[in-house]
């Protein structure tokens, strides 16, 4: 990722956006907020969606609005994206348009838009690092969750709706010595699937050690 001082910023205007998650919450804080550094009514654009909804017209706006030396100044920087990545993405591609990002009211402040301040120049180094830090944490808490669900026995991944009756006999025919390629042919279950809902064969054995009886008393 390029440093944000490799951009140049003429001087514009500013833009302020705010967003809430549901109908029900209050907007006033966050437009008060803007309005108190000097941003007018009709220059604050504004959702009441979900940061996990695509579909953000307040913010569609805002973005196509903005012009090269513009500022975009929000309450605090979740509410312009799902996760700190998200935001530093936007971050980024808004720099490459010239166009800077400031925030209020985050303990670190952001301020892509004045690439010669050393300090705003930090934040979006830390920003980077928090949003590689959530992903890292992310995609272990994940891996973490699959094993363990894995390790109960439970499927893991979207159910799909397989017939019993061609489960049991995929099972059957697996049991019998047929291959995945001839069950898919036979059964009409896709290859995922039967991976999927097939309970695991028995674990074969790898030493010469006779197995354990099964079904009586110890």
């Amino acid at each position: 990722m390029p440093y944000f001082s490799d951009y140049w910023y003429s001087r514009g205007m500013e833009l302020g956006y705010a967003r809430v998650s549901t109908a029900k919450q209050d907007l006033e804080r966050q437009i008060d907020a803007l309005r108190e550094v000097g941003i007018a009514a009709d220059r604050i654009y504004v959702d009441k969606k979900s940061g996990s909804t695509v579909n953000r017209p307040g913010l569609t706006a805002v973005l196509e609005y903005a012009r090269d030396g513009d500022v975009i100044v929000v309450h605090t920087l979740d509410r312009l994206g799902r996760t700190v990545r998200d935001t530093l993405n936007l971050i980024h591609d808004l720099a490459e348009r010239g166009v800077g990002v400031r925030n209020l009211a985050d303990p670190i402040k952001v301020d892509s838009s004045n690439p010669e301040d050393p300090m705003a120049q930090l934040a979006v180094v830390l920003l980077a690092l928090f949003g590689q830090m959530e992903r890292t944490y992310t995609v272990e808490r994940a891996a973490h969750a699959r094993a363990m669900a894995t390790a109960k026995g439970r499927r893991v991944g979207r159910p799909s709706v397989v017939d019993p009756d061609k489960l049991a006999y995929a099972e059957h025919l697996r049991e019998s010595g047929h291959t995945i390629a001839e069950i898919v042919t036979k059964t009409g279950i896709t290859r995922t699937s039967l991976y999927r809902h097939l309970p695991p064969r028995p674990a074969e054995s790898v030493t010469a050690e006779p197995e354990p009886p099964t079904g009586s008393d110890q």
